[in-house]
């Protein structure tokens, strides 16, 4: 038994990804972004699907080819094919945002 809100640090230097469950088909993780983003230039090409739930906070998607930034709030989720390129463009900086994904 967990908390997706518990066990977060006070300094948050980097984006904190902590697996909570996986099995050869499956991983679920907890993502907690504070003001992150992904790097410039870079895009996630995920090899597997990809659902992602925003629990806390709010968050900027862009999805290669599409003009415009998904913004997602809690309780927003979104679900990302594989070798669908997408990046962060940001996150909220006055709080955490915490991401509940699952990689199938």
């Amino acid at each position: 038994m967990g908390s997706l809100l518990d066990d977060i640090p006070e300094a948050l230097p980097e984006e904190r990804f902590d697996t909570l469950c996986q099995t050869e088909k499956i991983v679920i993780e907890r993502i907690v972004s504070r003001g992150h983003a992904s790097p410039q230039g870079f895009w996630y090409d995920p090899e597997k699907e990809e659902f992602v739930l925003v629990v806390k906070g709010r968050a900027g998607l862009k999805i290669e080819n599409q003009p415009d930034i998904l913004v997602l709030k809690a309780g927003d989720y979104f679900r990302i094919g594989a070798h669908v390129k997408h990046r962060v463009e940001w996150t909220d900086p006055e709080g955490d945002t915490i991401w509940l994904a699952v990689h199938f």
